[in-house]
């Protein structure tokens, strides 16, 4: 198969149908659940399917290593060549790596003005024309609105889209009466797209909680297949 066929076959473009085209340019979505549920891989599925269309990614990890978040990436690039059969898979491999960089954080040890200060650096000094901000790590329980905030004011400026990934405690899965974990509720106004992982028998399921302006609690008909760790249609 060849790139093009693969990115228009993804099931990433039924998740961009529900949330009608998109987080959108300067918006900015969350993929919240439990730890161990598979939010990262989700996140670099997504990212993933960004780079293979052309964008460039910064992979922004408050992880106290980066070397998994590289592995991530290989696997995923790995299983999406090996299950749809990608033509000339290393040349595009080698071309999609150009436009990523991975930086990592100390959530404790960087204010928001050195975050976004890093990151304008990169796009500016750095000549680095990102298209995507993907966040995994960041620790929404000790973490400010304020921060939030902020980055979705830079990701306006910019014309970014950025993505969150969010550990919900597994002793504390309250969620408001719209289906919003409480963890995430100071946060809400920041937040466009609001998605929530569910473990199922032999899959993880993708549910829709916000879109937008508006709270839809609905089943995306995407899974998260976890031996291949790929987001795909349920069947």
């Amino acid at each position: 198969m060849v790139k093009e066929e693969l990115i228009e076959r993804s099931p990433l473009r039924i998740l961009e149908k529900s949330i009608h085209g998109g987080i959108g340019k300067g918006n900015t979505g969350v993929i919240a659940s439990r730890k161990g549920t598979g939010k990262t891989a989700c996140l670099v599925h997504i990212a993933t399917d960004q780079l293979l269309q052309g964008k460039h990614i910064i992979h922004v990890s408050f992880s106290s290593r980066t070397d998994h978040i590289v592995s991530w990436y290989e696997d995923i690039f790995s299983e999406i060549a090996k299950k749809r059969d990608l033509e000339n898979a290393m040349a595009v491999h080698d071309d999609v790596i150009k436009h990523r960089v991975i930086m990592n954080f100390n959530q404790d040890g960087v204010s928001a003005e050195q975050l976004l200060r890093s990151l304008r650096s990169i796009m500016t000094d750095g000549d680095f024309a990102a298209d995507v901000v993907v966040v995994d790590g960041y620790d929404f329980e000790r973490g400010k609105p304020e921060t939030l905030e902020a980055l979705c004011g830079f990701a306006k400026e910019l014309g970014l889209e950025v993505w969150f990934s969010a550990s919900i405690h597994r002793d504390d899965p309250r969620t408001d009466k719209n289906g919003v974990p409480v963890l995430l509720a100071p946060f809400l106004a920041s937040i466009g797209v609001l998605i929530t992982l569910h473990p199922e028998d032999d899959h993880i399921k993708l549910s829709l909680v916000k879109d937008h302006d508006t709270f839809v609690s609905e089943d995306l008909h995407l899974m998260l297949d976890p031996k291949s760790l790929l987001i795909a249609k349920e069947v």
